[in-house]
């Protein structure tokens, strides 16, 4: 156990930074951020319910934007201008997808974000894409249901996609009824913060744990999507779901620069057959060892197991 949890302690040094750096931190928004929605009448309205459609990369971006608006008086006790809410991994880590590839249909049948088609649509064929969507979905309905966004739980209805409708829950009820204990999780996460008391050591580990339990939920029922990938990008999915429970175990901190500065360490494209960490020719030195690193922790951890929680403390 104590190995990757060290490998998992060292990667994860990598990606500090010095908060006195001076940035622009609009700079560090994803991709098409001021362009998406930010705000629930930015949206279709049908029979007094806002329609959201998170097959396509603005609208589902929007989703995090009015998540990240509608809790930010939270964070203002932390740092100003919303920089230490925590909820900024998720449309970061999502931006990251779009720029790499990431939410393209990976067998090609279609030319869903592709430059020859629809660059902004997302492929529910696409591992990645699936994966994020209830990372998208649930937490933002969640916080409906929780009454932090304003309004009823019944006001927002997300489109399905084209196909396999039935693996992905659309509205608050039955994201409740299909996935409860990860709801759960995320309305303690909600509930902890609205409370003047909660430190951000707290709501780190609440929304980890919310975070974690919903890709356990959902990580078999799309596994199969991976066979579409090269061999590479296939086994740096299957790594990285592993490795993220070793980043949630050091309740790693999900800011907006800090979660910018983790994400020049990741792969910048999509991997292809042939790559092989650390000889990747078109990936920094930092990007090669990082891969690298996460590969392993994955092999290692298939012999020894989960991680503990706070083994980086």
């Amino acid at each position: 156990m104590a190995f990757p949890s060290l490998w998992a302690c060292l990667l994860i040094g990598c990606f500090s930074v010095s908060l006195a750096e001076a940035y622009n931190l609009s700079d560090l928004y994803p991709p098409l951020w001021k362009e998406s929605p930010g705000q629930f009448s930015d949206y279709r309205v049908k029979n007094g319910k806002y329609i959201i459609n998170p097959w396509v990369y603005p609208e589902r971006l929007g989703m995090y934007k009015i998540l990240l608006s509608q809790t930010a008086s939270y964070f203002e006790k932390f740092a100003p201008e919303n920089e230490q809410n925590i909820l900024w991994g998720l449309p970061l880590q999502h931006g990251w997808q779009y720029t790499t590839g990431r939410l393209a249909d990976p067998s090609q049948r279609t030319d869903c974000d592709y430059d020859s088609g629809d660059r902004l649509c997302i492929s529910e064929d696409s591992w990645w894409a699936d994966m994020n969507y209830f990372l998208s979905a649930l937490p933002f309905l969640a916080a409906v249901g929780s009454d932090i966004m304003g309004i009823s739980s019944d006001q927002v209805i997300l489109l399905p996609p084209p196909k396999d409708q039935t693996k992905f829950c659309l509205n608050v009820s039955t994201c409740q009824s299909s996935f409860p204990k990860t709801m759960r999780k995320w309305n303690v996460f909600y509930q902890h913060l609205q409370l003047p008391s909660s430190s951000f050591e707290d709501l780190l580990k609440y929304l980890w744990a919310a975070h974690v339990s919903a890709l356990e939920d959902v990580y078999k029922i799309f596994e199969d999507r991976l066979q579409d990938y090269s061999k590479p990008e296939a086994d740096f999915g299957k790594s990285w779901y592993v490795d993220v429970g070793y980043i949630a175990t050091a309740k790693f901190p999900t800011t907006l620069i800090r979660t910018h500065e983790f994400q020049k360490c990741l792969p910048p494209r999509m991997l292809v057959n042939g790559d092989r960490a650390p000889y990747i020719s078109d990936f920094t030195k930092l990007q090669n060892i990082v891969l690298l690193g996460l590969n392993i922790l994955h092999e290692v951890d298939n012999a020894t197991g989960k991680p503990k929680a706070n083994e980086c403390n």
